[in-house]
């Protein structure tokens, strides 16, 4: 499973990282970077030991400092809207000895089960998916031990890719969960996704997916081309980026599904100063490297917003879509 997070851009490729931050220490410019920008990416090890089982030649992978960075942006930002008719349609699913069996795709360190597992009712038994062990590693140990009513929560591990998702692979689930992942895949990715979904006949929690959309107060006459470029450089290898949910909502549909559709912003202000200037930095960053003519008027750009952060001064709204897709059952159930 990638590990891509879902509030960036190409996770395939080296360089900026899109609103997560950036994988340059100094952003867009060194003249901008009084404080180095959080590291989201690792590189793989050049050996694996017991305490390290990457492979050599792994994809780069996502520091764990920058999820925790973010996991309370999140955990107030997604749609606990989508939860009730979640919870309707998870009754009427037959019961199982073991709970409900989650499958959390892209798991990185866990946040999604921590967030949901302590909203929900009954035993459950998560299966945390990612491709990077390390991240696996964060995600079982910070697992939640209890759902809402006290019934026991237990999770397992597996190491695997999206691309190669197989409705065998969701065999016995009653939910999948994504968080911040749609909008790093392809469509073809997706496709993956929901007809494995379809095919297993369970329902889909996809939070996080970024819309494209992002307000500043007060506002700078370069935001708008920031955030258009930024935009660009999502898309710019095949990525869905901020179309992922509307293309995601036109799969499942096909496959029979039922979507809905809930805003979740993420809505950062003087709480959420560090947060926000990572965010700021690897935005930017992204912007340059899709149109490298905005450097210089960029570098003065982030000098200011990150400035007016620093003071308290700066609001910022990054929009999410999460979805919520109840694919028809299968196995005689309502």
């Amino acid at each position: 499973m990638d590990t891509r997070d879902g509030d960036g851009t190409d996770r395939r490729t080296e360089g900026p990282d899109g609103p997560d931050g950036s994988d340059s220490p100094d952003g867009p410019g060194r003249a901008t970077a009084e404080r180095a920008t959080l590291r989201l990416r690792e590189p793989a090890p050049a050996e694996p030991t017991p305490a390290d089982p990457g492979r050599p030649g792994d994809p780069p992978r996502y520091a764990p400092a920058w999820l925790r960075l973010r996991e309370p942006a999140d955990a107030a930002a997604r749609a606990r809207d989508l939860l009730d008719p979640l919870r309707i349609r998870l009754a009427n699913l037959p019961s199982r000895a073991d709970g409900l069996v989650v499958h959390d795709l892209g798991c990185g360190t866990g946040s999604m089960g921590r967030w949901l597992a302590p909203l929900l009712d009954g035993a459950q038994h998560w299966v945390l998916h990612d491709r990077d062990p390390y991240l696996l590693h964060f995600a079982a140990v910070g697992a939640p031990r209890s759902a809402a009513d006290g019934s026991r929560v237990t999770v397992e591990t597996r190491r695997g890719d999206l691309a190669r998702l197989t409705p065998d692979a969701l065999a016995g689930a009653g939910l999948v969960t994504a968080s911040a992942l749609l909008d790093v895949l392809t469509a073809e990715e997706v496709g993956t996704l929901a007809a494995a979904c379809a095919a297993a006949g369970c329902p889909a929690l996809l939070t996080l997916s970024v819309a494209g959309r992002v307000e500043l107060a007060p506002t700078h006459p370069l935001d708008a081309e920031i955030t258009e470029a930024f935009n660009d450089h999502q898309r710019r290898t095949g990525l869905l980026g901020p179309d992922a949910a509307s293309s995601a909502v036109e799969v499942f549909t096909a496959h029979g599904a039922t979507v809905r559709a809930h805003p979740s912003p993420w809505r950062l202000g003087p709480d959420e100063a560090a947060l926000a200037e990572q965010w700021l930095r690897g935005w930017v960053a992204a912007a340059v490297e899709q149109r490298p003519e905005l450097r210089e008027p960029a570098e003065r750009y982030l000098e200011e917003r990150l400035a007016a952060c620093a003071a308290g001064e700066l609001c910022v709204v990054v929009h999410h879509t999460d979805l919520l897709a109840l694919c028809r059952p299968t196995g005689g159930a309502p």
